[in-house]
């Protein structure tokens, strides 16, 4: 009889729907800021810099194949400018997917995008990392001061 239950349960797990794969999942979500140099204001060259984002994802039944988006909302500004805020004062600044810092990394409106993977899932956890590229342009007269900004890191699955 045990042998009996044992290939029903089997047989059960196999059969289960891809679209159920996200309630077999979970991930969390870990990020390290960006922190800028020292911005010489006016200065003429852009102040670049990087952040991390840690995505580590585990099976809770089974292995299988999963994916996620990853988004960064606008922050204090728009998505066109994100804005430091030091006070009244504010430096403009974004945050991109790649090197070039020629794609802005937000929520898939406008002309952003987000950020995409896919792979398999073990019950082991794996972690995969991803790099938002930071850049506040050159040329922006502000005063001395810490600029800040916080964005929210959205990950769906």
């Amino acid at each position: 009889m045990k042998h009996g239950l044992k290939w029903v349960a089997a047989v059960c797990s196999l059969t289960l729907p891809l679209s159920a794969h996200a309630l077999l999942v979970t991930c969390t979500v870990t990020a390290t800021g960006i922190t800028f140099p020292a911005y010489a204001s006016p200065g003429s060259t852009n102040s670049d810099g990087t952040g991390d984002i840690a995505v580590t994802c585990s099976a809770d039944l089974l292995a299988g194949v999963s994916s996620y988006t990853i988004a960064i909302n606008a922050g204090s500004g728009a998505f066109t400018n994100r804005k430091l805020i030091s006070g009244a004062n504010f430096l403009n600044y974004n945050l991109y997917t790649d090197s070039a810092r020629s794609i802005v990394w937000g929520d898939g409106t406008g002309s952003t995008q987000m950020v995409s993977d896919s792979y398999l899932i073990l019950l082991t956890p794996t972690t995969r990392h991803y790099t938002p590229y930071g850049r506040v342009p050159g040329s922006q007269n502000n005063p001395a001061g810490t600029y800040i900004d916080t964005v929210t890191v959205t990950v769906t699955y």
